[in-house]
């Protein structure tokens, strides 16, 4: 499997992305099943029965649908990067919620450089378009690489700015929300084609992925995560320019804004950000000041961490009470409350708390929120 990493064998591989293919099956649920049973070959062959504890009838993703993923991805000319493998986004891997599985086409290290987020508004004004692009030729220009979301408005003239200045040792980085061989908007194809070749293309979607929706918040979080810092430019209240910066101080990466008139409805998101505690920046200098050391080198300041996924472990060795799915379920409401909570409601060990939801989740009868909190999936 050539399109996958070199690192693991190609059945391991394979297992993995068949492991995230199949139903219920998220980045928390992932890192889960690989600490508990090794591999994702062991991962899969417990899938069913760990369903069937909690509650539900489970199918693996089909062989076949995963060979045709890999030869779609192969074909593009693009390839996988798993979360612990060493040209996975080092940034990305340490935020919550991190994609298991990428499909890159590109220079994958290109992420493990200074990297900027540069987002807003897709109906942009021409001034506001104006400044993204050159905020982001000055910042490639000085060494970073530019992270966007290639929509129309901000995100393309990001794009467009880093890539005039990647001569000068930056570069650009683009996540988009459907599948590597698919252009949205239609009239960015050339630049995500430059983008490929040039710099480097991120997506967590299969080939042939349309991009719906409810893939955007997603790529939002690939897009904070890839960054030390999220510079906004222009974006109305409640867009997903501000999801972005929202995560990003999730994260504990830096947050800038660029103000605007009040007068101006896609300037209200941004001054809002400001009034919240978003750093003011009116210029590519601005960003750089707030980014960089005292010696004007890049830094890294993250203002949290999170801590690592629990691993599974039985309550028998852990000598504590031993709760399953049924005594979990019925604390759960379609509310969500933090797996703390639970543990202590429920007076189970942590690894068995962790293995009930695990098991409610392949179920389908559970959802996972932002912060660790869980609830019954109201779906299901």
């Amino acid at each position: 499997m050539s399109s996958a990493d070199t690192s693991l064998s190609q059945a391991e591989a394979f297992a993995r992305i068949r492991l995230l293919r199949s139903p219920n099956v998220g980045p928390v649920s992932y890192a889960q099943l690989l600490r508990r049973f090794g591999s994702g070959i062991e991962a899969l062959d417990a899938l069913p029965d760990l369903a069937s504890r909690g509650g539900g009838r489970y199918s693996i993703a089909p062989v076949a649908r995963i060979e045709a993923e890999v030869l779609a991805v192969r074909r593009a000319g693009a390839r996988y990067l798993f979360h612990d493998s060493p040209d996975y986004p080092p940034l990305l891997r340490v935020a919550e919620g991190a994609p298991p599985i990428l499909i890159a086409r590109g220079d994958p290290a290109l992420a493990a450089r200074p990297t900027v987020a540069i987002v807003g508004a897709r109906n942009s004004s021409a001034a506001a378009m104006k400044l993204a692009r050159m905020f982001a030729t000055e910042l490639a220009a000085k060494g970073f690489v530019v992270v966007s979301g290639l929509a129309r408005g901000i995100d393309g003239a990001a794009h467009k700015g880093a890539l005039a200045g990647a001569s000068e040792g930056g570069g650009t980085i683009g996540v988009i929300a459907g599948g590597i061989d698919v252009t949205y908007p239609p009239e960015h194809a050339d630049l995500q084609e430059e983008i490929a070749t040039t710099g480097l293309l991120l997506t967590e979607q299969p080939p042939g992925t349309e991009p719906l929706a409810r893939h955007f918040p997603a790529r939002n979080r690939i897009i904070a995560g890839l960054a030390i810092g999220t510079v906004v430019v222009e974006a109305a209240p409640r867009s997903g320019s501000l999801i972005t910066a929202r995560l990003a101080g999730e994260m504990g990466r830096e947050v800038m804004a660029v103000p605007g008139s009040p007068l101006d409805a896609r300037s209200q998101g941004c001054n809002q950000l400001i009034r919240d505690g978003a750093t003011l920046v009116q210029s590519a200098e601005d960003v750089i000041e707030v980014l960089s050391d005292f010696h004007g080198a890049p830094q890294l300041r993250l203002r949290e961490t999170f801590a690592a996924t629990p691993e599974l472990v039985d309550a028998a060795e852990d000598n504590l009470v031993d709760v399953g799915p049924i005594d979990i379920a019925a604390l759960l409401t379609t509310a969500p409350v933090t797996v703390d909570d639970l543990i202590r409601l429920s007076g189970g060990s942590p690894g068995a708390v962790q293995m009930a939801l695990l098991e409610l989740e392949l179920a389908g009868r559970l959802a996972r929120h932002a912060g660790g909190r869980v609830s019954l999936d109201a779906g299901g």
